[in-house]
């Protein structure tokens, strides 16, 4: 987006509406009796000049005959003009002295020009700031114009993990795994659109009446969705899901409480011996964060291809090929599911695919792909358990539209899938591995499952959830696999002595 654009976007309501903004220092003087609007005082001597101070104007309503009361004590006691309207006042100062030419891609060069705009625009208005006033302000005039508003110190908070947005009057953000709600408020629902639109535009996204929900997603990653009027009652709302910087690595998920490192050397050890592998959870339970810790222990000399709704994986392998899914344009016409990426990606000689999230007929495609040479796989999926995981399979297989018995659906899971990863958010808000499951095979008409780890809850202290991740001491089946890519294990990982 240009910045001419940028600066048209922040452009306050009042003045899009066609109702300008003040420019003068003073904002209409006060509503009072005639002593107090006239030049000299009630025995006729001239008045002292009044300091050069704005004042705010009187409610609406008020008229020079009545609201006396109220008029002589605005009159006597000169009240500040607020924060907000003296911002959005030398906000659009700053707008009308920046060069619409500027190259948005030099951040360091625009933020200087904002700032100098900025200082020029505060000498002419003569607006006495505090030290803490000024920069305040200043920060959230340069994030109105290039960046996404009273969005971004929450963006640079590292320790906020989700940020809602119920329309432009309550903003709520996930901190420590606990929702908590913010000061954070918008202009406007106009307010909210124009941010709303500063995401979606630069990956070519829409959203209006016709089509109103999209996912998208930051430059860093982080997820976001968007629902707007007229199938929200409450205005434009905004999720999103913020991605760390930098990846979170298995040391971090360790300290966490996430997992142990014997389990993080079993997956290794799993990934490396090219197992099938599904993550399953609910959601916000870390599905996306394991899949990208997965996916850190692939070799770097394999071709990964990767299939997403919006990308949202964070691989730091040389070889990558990323694929996104895409909408359809205006007209209902040009999109390309997950299910067509996924058949694509067979073509591209991949050494893994990895599909970000499994919802529909995409599944039986990935479990074909697990069972035609492409090992090595990985997935995600909402569920509950590890067993939920297998019927959500089933019933997503089913949704490709091809009329397949259960029985063969079932054999075909078990023949594809290797092992499930399942991550819980427990109720104090933290998140841990709770089963790691292998896919034994088929006993009848039942998929067999066999947990390799498990977590082990003892109790609730203080609010936080006690218990101990443990291996349930049984070797899985596919040990020998391990054996014939050179790696070995202890038996103690799996709890057992011999």
């Amino acid at each position: 987006m240009s910045l001419l654009r940028r600066i048209e976007s922040a452009r306050p309501a009042a003045e899009i509406s066609g109702v300008p903004a003040p420019t003068a220092p003073g904002l209409p003087a006060p509503v009072g009796p005639p002593s107090a609007q006239s030049g000299t005082t009630s025995d006729g001597r001239p008045k002292p000049p009044a300091p050069n101070l704005p004042t705010l104007p009187a409610p609406a309503g008020a008229s020079a005959g009545g609201g006396v009361a109220t008029g002589r004590m605005l009159a006597q006691v000169p009240l500040r003009e607020s924060f907000r309207d003296a911002k959005f006042r030398i906000q659009q100062r700053v707008i009308q002295d920046l060069d619409p030419k500027l190259d948005l891609s030099n951040q360091v060069e625009v933020r200087r020009e904002i700032e100098e705009a900025f200082g020029r625009a505060l000498d002419s208005e003569g607006l006495a700031l505090t030290r803490a006033e000024r920069t305040r302000m200043l920060e959230q005039i340069t994030d109105e114009i290039i960046g996404l508003g009273p969005l971004e110190p929450l963006l640079r908070d590292e320790t906020i993990t989700e940020v809602m947005v119920n329309g432009p009057r309550q903003v709520y953000l996930e901190r420590n795994g606990k929702i908590e709600l913010t000061n954070v408020t918008f202009q406007n629902d106009d307010h909210v659109m124009r941010i709303i639109e500063r995401i979606i535009a630069p990956i070519g996204r829409r959203v209006d009446e016709s089509s109103p929900m999209v996912d998208a997603r930051l430059v860093d990653g982080s997820r976001v969705n968007v629902v707007i009027p007229p199938i929200s009652l409450v205005g434009p709302v905004i999720t999103i899901r913020k991605f760390a910087a930098t990846p979170l690595t298995t040391d971090d998920l360790i300290r966490f409480g996430t997992a142990t490192p014997e389990m993080f050397d079993f997956l290794r050890a799993c990934v490396e011996a090219r197992l099938n592998i599904f993550v399953s959870g609910g959601t916000g339970s870390g599905k996306t964060t394991m899949l990208n810790i997965l996916s850190s222990f692939i070799p770097n000399d394999e071709r990964i291809v990767t299939v997403e709704d919006a990308a949202e994986l964070q691989l730091r392998q040389e070889h990558v090929v990323t694929l996104e899914a895409r909408p359809a344009n205006i007209e209902g016409k040009g999109a390309i599911p997950i299910r067509e990426l996924v058949r694509n990606a067979l073509r591209m000689r991949p050494d893994r695919i990895i599909v970000g999230e499994c919802r529909g007929g995409e599944a039986l495609d990935m479990l074909q792909a697990m069972n035609t040479g492409h090992d090595g796989s990985m997935s995600t999926g909402h569920a509950n358990t590890p067993r939920d995981m297998l019927a959500r399979l089933e019933t997503m297989v089913l949704f490709a539209g091809v009329e397949l018995p259960l029985r063969a659906v079932r054999e075909q899971i078990a023949s594809a899938v290797d092992l499930i990863v399942h991550q819980d958010r427990l109720k104090d808000g933290s998140r841990k591995i709770t089963n790691i499951t292998e896919v034994q095979g088929m006993e009848g008409d039942v998929i067999v499952l066999q947990d390799v780890f498990v977590f082990e809850q003892t109790g609730v202290h203080e609010g936080k959830v006690q218990g101990r991740l443990k291996p349930t001491g049984v070797r899985p089946r596919f040990s020998e696999k391990f054996e014939s890519h050179g790696i070995h294990l202890p038996p103690r990982l799996f709890g057992s002595p011999f």
